[in-house]
């Protein structure tokens, strides 16, 4: 009979990379580290349900995906209503995320205008190409990592990344022809 280790050691073990994965998902520093959280306090519920049919790592990035999902989709559907908020007297100082602002603690500061325009491209990708691309180049993951956390196969992975390094080329190129780079 194996143990299952405690929460505590799970928490400790896959924090930071839950963390950096939702990091790159929202772009915003706050919001990954409330979505952290909820995505432990998500999973410390569902302890029960984990079969062990996949790696831990692996149940924890799906969770964190979906979590970053999710999240993403609920503001972008606030951002669309944010005109109406004031005809109900919603507060005015909710604004959206700023996602050109936005740098990557890893980047180094020299970096950051570049930086910046990189993880804006990635944000315009078709989410499944954002995802995959995250967890391949951000996180690291192997192909077979990243088709069990996306819940697909290894061949739909390569397509993914495959267009998404396309868009990122055309999407980046077109910006630098435009700049003096």
């Amino acid at each position: 009979m194996t143990t299952t280790p405690n929460f505590q050691s799970i928490f400790e073990t896959h924090k930071d990379r839950v963390f950096n994965t939702i990091l790159s998902l929202v772009q915003n520093q706050h919001d990954a580290e409330d979505l952290t959280q909820e995505v432990f306090v998500r999973a410390y519920e569902a302890m029960s349900e984990f079969k062990g049919e996949s790696l831990m790592s692996t149940w924890l990035y799906r969770i964190a995906v979906n979590t970053s999902l999710n999240f993403l989709k609920a503001k972008k559907t606030k951002k669309r209503a944010g005109f109406l908020f004031p005809i109900f007297g919603n507060k005015l100082d909710d604004k959206p995320m700023d996602l050109p602002d936005f740098v990557h603690p890893g980047v180094q500061l020299e970096r950051k205008e570049r930086s910046i325009r990189l993880f804006k491209a990635i944000n315009e990708l078709a989410e499944n190409q954002k995802v995959a691309f995250t967890l391949s180049k951000i996180e690291g993951l192997s192909y077979t990592e990243i088709a069990a956390v996306m819940q697909v196969t290894t061949p739909s992975v390569e397509s993914l990344l495959f267009r998404a390094k396309q868009n990122l080329q055309k999407s980046l190129k077109a910006e630098y022809m435009n700049d003096d780079w």
